[in-house]
């Protein structure tokens, strides 16, 4: 039932760490999922230095999702967005042909407070990537609810179990939050060719074998797999219909390496728009580094 175990790695972002989960040498995409960090947890003290914040990047090629469990990041994109997600709210971001943005920690540099969320990307299947750049905000009473025998999940984006969120997406998946009791059982269907369960928090048990939070669990094709929590555990389930292999280098991803190197040389010569409440200051662009090579 359990084809691979992906566990984060660790990397610091300057003021805080990630947990880096996809890519992985052995399976670097999940349906159109390229790119997954667990944010955190990380308790922000008030006074936190501007250092922190991520300032503005580009992207092409992708759709972002942020989905927080603690804290608030503030959003500003270069299509006019000025937006904080807060725990249960999803902020959708999709970059095709050329977005920038910015998340910065306002709220905690004010108050401090905790950061605890996951930060994904979504590749666009070849028909999208050069689609207009969007973002949309949905609120946690906007998305569909599921509860059974002590598992409560949210659908953050795609279709499962017969529920659809009302996040626009551009290819078959599905994203679902999972909050179960001690000893609660939860079984996700064969619905789709790639699906995982990544453990943020707890730990669960799948067919005897248990496992701990950061670690991300690859299901085989064409079977229902169930766990139960050994504790109390928030699971991410995440997957879908695979779009056929991408290029991924620094915040591009592309069907087109070509593409990428195009978009690197737009961000350097600033073609790219910055976002319109926050154009002051920017990431450059990194160190020459080897050509992209294709994932699926």
């Amino acid at each position: 039932m359990i084809e691979l175990v992906i566990p984060q790695r660790r990397r610091s972002l300057g003021g805080f760490e990630v947990g880096r989960v996809l890519p992985f040498a052995k399976r670097r995409m999940i349906g159109p999922f390229i790119f997954f960090d667990h944010m955190g947890p990380v308790q922000f003290p008030a006074g936190i230095p501007r250092e922190v914040d991520v300032r503005p990047h580009p992207h092409i090629g992708l759709s972002t999702v942020t989905y927080l469990f603690d804290g608030e990041i503030m959003h500003r994109d270069s299509v006019g967005s000025e937006q904080p997600v807060r725990p249960g709210e999803v902020n959708w971001m999709t970059a095709g042909q050329g977005i920038t943005h910015s998340e910065r920690f306002e709220r905690a540099r004010l108050e401090g407070g905790k950061l605890n969320g996951i930060q994904a990307w979504v590749a666009l299947p070849k028909e999208s990537e050069e689609t207009n750049p969007d973002f949309a905000h949905y609120a946690s009473d906007d998305l569909p609810i599921l509860e059974e025998g002590g598992a409560w999940a949210r659908l953050i984006a795609g279709e499962a179990f017969g529920l659809k969120a009302s996040v626009r997406v551009h290819s078959p998946m599905f994203y679902l939050h999972w909050e179960l009791q001690p000893a609660a059982r939860a079984t996700l269907p064969a619905e789709y060719p790639e699906r995982a369960l990544y453990v943020a928090s707890g730990a669960i048990t799948v067919d005897g074998t248990r496992y701990e939070d950061g670690n991300m669990l690859v299901l085989s094709e064409g079977a229902n797999v169930s766990f139960t929590a050994e504790t109390r555990s928030i699971v991410m389930a995440l997957g879908g219909e695979p779009i056929g292999p991408r290029f991924i280098e620094w915040n591009f991803v592309s069907s087109s390496r070509e593409r990428i190197e195009q978009a690197k040389a737009d961000w350097r010569a600033g073609r790219m728009k910055l976002p319109d409440l926050d154009n002051e200051e920017w990431i450059p662009l990194p160190d020459p580094s080897p050509p992209p090579e294709p994932m699926s």
